[in-house]
């Protein structure tokens, strides 16, 4: 049996499969009458692959830079399942030029209170335009525009208490003065037992529906502190504006035990701090690779169609001119690392975000960015779990949609080589032998009885096994 032509056929059988799977889904919960799930099921079927301006340039982001990697993604990695492009923080500060540690942001907002793009950063905006050019050329592209906001009301507007649009209230009416984001104060929180918050959070979304906006990052609001009524809120005013968009929370680590909620009004939620270019963290910031094995285990029976727990950015590649953390630089995790980084966040299907200047990319980093096996794993699989997890050793094995056979990824979280050997009934596997297909080096191993495999240091191995 060749292994390269069953897995085409497949191919087809699951994006098939894959499309009446969700328009029952949606057809079923719009007959239950449920506004919020219904929503979150237009959008985010499979999770979200894009770019995000943060990793690569912070707050400094140009709309010649979004303009830039949209092309190059439109190019090289559109027709691999790539689609976001996210304008992380920074395109509603006027004064990027001339900002530093000590000179505070200022800020381009409306009539109503509402973060504008500000045309230092974004030109195309000038004339009212909002960011619908931006979007426009995104869309032209057949990619989707995303933004980052902060939960909340911007702080210069409850100080000159601007109107709120569409309602009788004004800023200082949504406000809780006392509730500001720890890490950062452009806001303040919103009193959640006003209807002036709620009125506030249906103008942002409408004005982001009237820009053509597909995809909103909201921050502060996931975790330190868990901002759950506001998650609700901003559910509900999107609903509103009846315009798909993928809905990502922000930052990690959000709580377990409110996965239910998080499920239910948003596509994505970290489950993390920030994971930067390294192995290992030894505090919440930041994070490695290897500190999320064990946070995806335990998130890992939530994903779904709608919704799907977020394992953060991809720092490959280069990440510059102006990275979130520290200075310009090429990735500091090795080939290797980088591998085992989006074999894990494949096999557990979170959001694949990428984070590196896609300008830069080199050739090494585009061939694992546009690895249709990998990512069809990320894209086309279920039940997705560890089942060996040590200090030195994770083992996951996950269910192709429509197709035979199991997927079965290793990994060595030791900082030398190891030699692994397993029998299929240590892997929780019925068959004595299976077809073995190696979805890295795109290779057919032919029939097995165990997988024999020598791992780099933090390397790891990813497999397609067919029964038969």
């Amino acid at each position: 049996m060749n292994l390269r032509l069953l897995s085409r056929r497949a191919v087809l059988l699951v994006y098939v499969a894959s499309a009446i799977c969700c328009l029952w889904v949606v057809a079923s919960q719009v007959e239950c009458g449920s506004a919020d799930v219904e929503a979150q099921t237009l959008v985010a079927a499979t999770p979200p692959m894009g770019w995000n301006s943060w990793d690569s340039y912070g707050e400094t982001v140009a709309e010649s830079d979004i303009r830039a990697n949209a092309a190059w993604m439109a190019e090289h990695l559109k027709s691999y399942g790539w689609e976001y492009v996210v304008a992380d923080e920074g395109w509603y500060i006027s004064n990027l030029a001339t900002r530093s540690d000590t000179v505070p942001a200022q800020f381009s907002l409306d009539g109503y209170g509402r973060y504008i793009p500000s045309v230092n950063t974004i030109p195309s905006s000038e004339h009212e335009a909002g960011l619908k050019p931006l979007a426009d050329y995104i869309h032209s592209l057949g990619l989707k525009l995303g933004i980052h906001v902060l939960r909340g009301i911007p702080r210069e507007a409850v100080r000159n208490n601007l109107p709120i649009a569409g309602s009788r209230y004004r800023a200082k009416d949504a406000a809780d003065t006392s509730d500001v984001c720890p890490w950062n104060n452009y806001n303040y929180g919103l009193n959640t037992k006003s209807p002036a918050a709620q009125a506030y959070y249906d103008s942002i979304a409408k004005l982001y529906a009237s820009w053509d906006v597909d995809f909103l990052k909201v921050d502060c609001i996931s975790s330190r502190p868990y901002k759950g009524e506001e998650i609700r809120m901003f559910r509900q005013a999107l609903h509103k504006v009846h315009r798909p968009m993928v809905l990502s929370l922000s930052p990690g680590a959000a709580p377990l035990e409110k996965a239910a909620d998080l499920a239910r009004y948003s596509q994505m939620w970290r489950i993390s701090d920030d994971v930067w270019d390294v192995w290992h963290g030894d505090k919440d910031f930041p994070q490695g690779v290897e500190n999320q094995f064990a946070r995806a285990a335990k998130w890992s029976s939530f994903s779904g169609p709608g919704h799907w727990p977020d394992a953060d950015m991809l720092p490959i590649g280069r990440l510059e001119p102006s990275p979130g953390w520290e200075k310009p630089r090429t990735s500091r995790l090795t080939h290797d690392e980088q591998r085992t980084m989006l074999t894990l966040w494949s096999i557990f299907r979170s959001p694949l975000m990428m984070g590196g200047n896609l300008t830069l990319c080199d050739e090494w980093t585009e061939s694992a960015l546009t690895n249709a096996e990998l990512i069809g794993v990320d894209q086309h699989s279920t039940n997705s779990h560890a089942v060996i997890s040590t200090d030195k050793l994770a083992v996951w094995v996950a269910t192709p949609e429509s197709e035979k056979g199991v997927y079965v990824a290793l990994f060595n979280l030791a900082s030398a080589p190891e030699t692994f050997h397993f029998a299929w009934k240590d892997l929780g596997l019925k068959g004595d032998k299976y077809l073995l297909r190696d979805l890295w080096e795109h290779a057919d191993l032919g029939s097995t009885e165990s997988i024999d495999v020598k791992l780099p240091a933090h390397g790891s191995a990813l497999y397609w096994a067919a029964d038969h």
